[in-house]
């Protein structure tokens, strides 16, 4: 089950199989609730050692850039087209039309909590299978002002009316993320978009510095002010959104030896930016190609858009007189 507890500005849930006592505002209690993140985390040298040598996120690549020298150049003039839908005269009902080769292959079933499966295998499925991901690019700071910036895989934008985001922090060796911690220390950050012009800088600020050591400075992308949050906005993003933390949940019950909390951070908006000319005039939609987003794929891979399609979404009304299966089904409906 769920505890809940207000902790300063948010909503913070630990989610176990026992409940948790609310502990009173400035009691001993609350003071521990405010790191028990960090404490569980920052296990025994010899758990946390035994963990990194199976967690294997991070892949050996080799020599990289003897293989990268090999490939086409990048081309940054490549523009975005659009071209028709894939299936242009699919008709209601028709499923996917390629004649049955879709339904060809079977499925094969997997318990991601299987004893002999190990974790990697999940998170080398998950990333694969759910591409692509957008880049969540955040830009943090701790209680004593120190910076921090560093793009996340599991981010995606969930309501319009609030604004709402959420990010995941997955379970690591040792002590959690920086940015989780900095989040749940200050519940304040910016969410930074990213273009192909920036990817190179984006990928170094993942590297794992030291705590209190700015990625900004790796990475040498500049700061821009934000108007209602502490951290500092990336300049060179197209889209930069100052939010704050309502909602914290922590997954204690799968917490393993020698490594952290893996926790979900929901944020809500508090203040949208946007780079003149690349938006339209009343800046509710942004130009496609001023974006240009790059998108995580699986393994290290990224993708670019070079070629988009449109849909329409349909009335029922409208299509009903040209579908004779709509006008079945809509002759078949229930009563109210």
């Amino acid at each position: 089950m769920a505890s809940k507890r207000t902790i300063g500005r948010f909503i913070f849930q630990t989610w176990n199989s026992k409940p948790i006592s609310t502990p009173r505002i400035g009691s001993p209690s609350l003071n521990r609730l405010r790191m028990s993140s960090t404490a569980t985390a920052v296990a025994s040298e010899a758990e946390t050692a035994a963990a990194q040598k199976s967690y294997q996120i991070v892949q050996d690549t080799g020599n990289f850039d003897e293989i990268q020298a090999k490939r086409p150049d990048f081309d940054h003039s490549k523009p975005i087209e659009v071209t028709k839908s894939p299936n242009p005269n699919w008709e209601y009902g028709q499923g996917v039309p390629d004649n049955g080769a879709s339904l060809a292959q079977k499925h094969h079933e997997i318990d991601p909590y299987a004893s002999d499966r190990p974790m990697i295998n999940n998170y080398r499925l998950l990333i694969s299978g759910i591409a692509p991901r957008p880049v969540g690019f955040l830009s943090t700071v701790n209680p004593k002002g120190e910076k921090n910036l560093s793009p996340f895989s599991y981010f995606q934008v969930i309501d319009h009316d609030p604004p709402m985001f959420i990010v995941g922090f997955s379970s690591r060796p040792g002590r959690v993320k920086d940015t989780y911690r900095n989040l749940r220390e200050t519940g304040e950050c910016v969410i930074n978009t990213v273009s192909e012009n920036m990817i190179e800088a984006v990928n170094a600020s993942s590297i794992d510095a030291p705590y209190g050591v700015s990625e900004w400075d790796v990475s040498g992308l500049h700061e821009a002010p934000s108007r209602t949050v502490k951290p500092s906005r990336v300049a060179e993003s197209v889209f930069n959104i100052e939010g704050k933390v309502v909602d914290i949940k922590e997954f204690t019950d799968h917490q393993q030896p020698g490594m952290s909390l893996a926790a979900t951070v929901l944020i809500k908006a508090t203040r949208f930016w946007v780079k003149e000319g690349t938006a339209n005039e009343d800046y509710s939609h942004i130009d496609l190609e001023k974006l240009r987003p790059v998108g995580q794929l699986g393994g290290m891979s990224y993708g670019r858009i070079t070629s988009t399609f449109e849909h329409p979404r349909k009335k029922w009304s409208d299509e009903v007189p040209k579908s004779d299966i709509l006008a079945k089904l809509d002759d078949g409906k229930p009563e109210k």
